[in-house]
Order: C-alpha cells, then structure tokens, then sequence
C-alpha cells in the first residue's frame, strides 16, 4: 500500500490545509492519506481551541484518509524533536511511503542537500556557530549563518515551514529514507501571519480573528462550526502554566528542552512578580524567541522532559488513531497497529500524551464534545 504522511497541528483546520490533502493526494498517487497530528497542545507552546478528535474528524472529512496523534513529548519540542518524533511514529508502518509537506520554497533535492549540511556540522560550521552564539544571537539566526557559509541555501532556513521541511528531511533520512519528500508551495498568509487573507489564512490568523465574521470564508464548514462553537481558554491555561513555573522544581525546569545557559532562573525570577504574559515578554530577546519561552513553559506544565523524550525517540511507537475514514479503515489499521506489547518507555510515552489530553479537557468545562474515553472517529 502506498501511503502518503503529512505532519500537521490543524490548529485550526482551514482551507490551506485541504489544499495541501488535496494536493498531497494528487502528487503522491498514494492509496491513502495518513496525517500525523498533534495533540491538544502545540509546538509553539499554545494550547489548541478544538478538540483532537475532533480536529482530526474534521481532516478526514476534507480529504485525510486517516489521522494519527503525535505524542505530546514530541508536539511540545523543538523542530528537530517534533520532526524526529513524527517520523519514529511511522518508522515500523509497512507501506510505501511519501511525506507532503508545505513550504515557501525549495525542490526535494533542496531540502535533502539542506539536511546533509546540518547533519555533516562540518569544523567551519561548527566555528561560524559557536561565534555567532557568543555574541549573543539566537541558536535560530547562529545557525542559519553557519548554513549559509557553508554553502546553504539561505530562503531555506528563513521560514518556519521551510525549517520543518529541512527537518523532516533529516529525520526521514535516519528512520525512513525510503520515504520520498514532496514539497508543496504554500498558498495564502505566512505561517505566523496574524492577519486575514480573504480565502487562505493561517492559523494564526483565524486564531487572532476568531470573532470575526470573515474567518467563516477561510475554513470548511465543518471545521468552522466547532471552532466558533468551542470557547477559548487561553487565559486559564496560561494563568495554570504561570502558577506551575513558580511552583516548580528548577532543577526539573531545566530538564525542558530549551531551558538552558541559567535560563531557568531568569524564568523562576521572572515569575515572582509577573504573570504569563509579562514573563514571556521579559524573558524573550534577540537569543530567545516568544515561541521558545512558551513551549518551555507549556512543556514544564506537562511534565514533558528532554531527557525522557530522548529515550522516547528510540521506542518502537504504536500509532494512536484519531480518526479514519470507515471505507478504508479495514485497510488502514492493520497498518498502524502495534506487534507486540509497548515497553515501559512506549507507556510512559502513552501516558504522558493522555495526562495532558485530560489536563486539556479539564481546562476546557464544560466541554460540548466529551471523548473521555478516547475512542476513535468512524468518519
């Protein structure tokens, strides 16, 4: 069978994502769409408006053939772990499989050229990289110096979509190097454009716009009638990520990805007298982005480490099933379904993505869409 992944948050789904299923569909001449999709809680340390499952539903109704959950350890990560994450999910499925994936630019061939670059850290990488971070840059901007001056394309390290796709690229090379890369141009708003862009936003245009009436153009029905229908709970969660950075052991906060070189105590210090907010915009600066400092507090919250999720990476992950489309399930799920009994890091894995699942629900009462128990969507 041939299986084509895409890798997504769906935070909310909107019309660029079924452009891209569709598109996805058409390059690949796959059998089925299979989109790997975080959970509740996303890479840039937000919490998700809509439900999973119902996120999930909602791709599967607009050309998904299946829907599969990142584990949280990796949703809440860096590129690099995200991307890695994602790819140790589909490692031990038994297909032929391609990986879509937006971008502003760039061939296959671009991306696989980009990721061998970044895994050979040839000695004059290395240096432009240490120098780059000494003087106070941040790891993102050291990094795409380094990238350049040792003959990388620049565009390519330069967007957020463009540094998953190299990221992909390199972890698909490790764990699935069968796997065949096929970049899709995005259309419409840039990934972190906060405005709305008459037909392709993104989401975080309809997120900052949710009360208007224009988001409705620039999402599917579906997806559209439980975003507006769901209420937004940021405060509260961002007020439980404040409380629990003060209340939390520092020698655990720097088990965070991310939370290095005294970052920690900067964080801790921070908190005593300001609330979410401030302290993200007091601990954010030309070496730490907004996005980091979010996702290590939203990670703290959770519980989710760097050093258990490294031995996460190594665990032979049974995709958990979101949602699948009932005409091709009996195809489908023999597919996804684990060999043998999970080993003691796969549960705790397991585990960690189901305590913050709960954490999300609990922040979200009362809820109008209750799966508590968990239980897979026949779309």
């Amino acid at each position: 069978m041939k299986i084509c992944a895409i890798i997504c948050e769906f935070n909310p789904f909107h019309n660029g994502h079924k452009y891209l299923l569709e598109r996805a569909s058409e390059i690949s001449g796959c059998d089925a769409v299979v989109c790997v999709m975080s959970g509740c809680f996303t890479q840039r340390g937000e919490m998700c408006r809509t439900d999973k499952y119902l996120r999930a539903k909602h791709a599967v109704l607009c050309g998904a053939d299946a829907v599969i959950e990142l584990p949280a350890p990796f949703a809440v990560a860096p590129a690099e772990i995200f991307a890695a994450g994602a790819a140790q999910c589909l490692k031990h499925v038994p297909a032929e499989l391609s990986l879509a994936f937006g971008c502003e630019r760039g061939q296959s061939g671009d991306f696989v050229s980009a990721a061998a670059i970044l895994n050979e850290e040839s000695a004059t990488f290395k240096e432009i990289l240490a120098r780059n971070l000494d003087s106070g840059e941040s790891f993102i901007k050291s990094r795409l110096a380094a990238f350049t001056a040792c003959g990388g394309d620049t565009q390519l390290l330069s967007s957020p979509n463009n540094i998953l796709g190299v990221e992909y690229a390199r972890a698909f090379g490790k764990t699935r190097p069968d796997a065949k890369l096929l970049p899709v141009k995005r259309i419409g708003a840039g990934y972190c454009d906060c405005r709305l862009a008459g037909g392709y936003s993104s989401a975080s245009g309809i997120r900052a716009n949710a009360d208007s009436a224009a988001v409705k153009g620039e999402m599917p029905e579906c997806s559209y009638e439980d975003f507006i229908n769901s209420k937004d709970n940021t405060e509260l969660f961002e007020r439980l990520a404040a409380d629990n950075l003060y209340l939390c052991d520092k020698d655990n906060l720097k088990r965070v990805y991310g939370c290095t070189e005294g970052l920690e105590n900067l964080l801790k210090n921070l908190v005593c007298e300001n609330g979410y907010a401030e302290v993200v915009e007091k601990a954010a600066s030309k070496r730490y982005s907004k996005s980091r400092i979010r996702r290590i507090l939203c990670a703290n919250l959770l519980r989710l480490y760097a050093d258990e999720t490294e031995k996460f990476l190594n665990c032979r992950l049974a995709p958990k099933v979101l949602a699948v489309k009932k005409q091709k399930a009996a195809r489908i799920l023999p597919l996804l379904s684990a060999e043998k009994e999970p080993d003691a890091e796969t549960k705790k894995c397991l585990e960690l993505t189901s305590q913050a699942y709960a954490l999300w629900q609990y922040l979200n009462k009362p809820l109008i869409f209750n799966n508590q128990n968990e239980k897979m969507i026949l779309v």
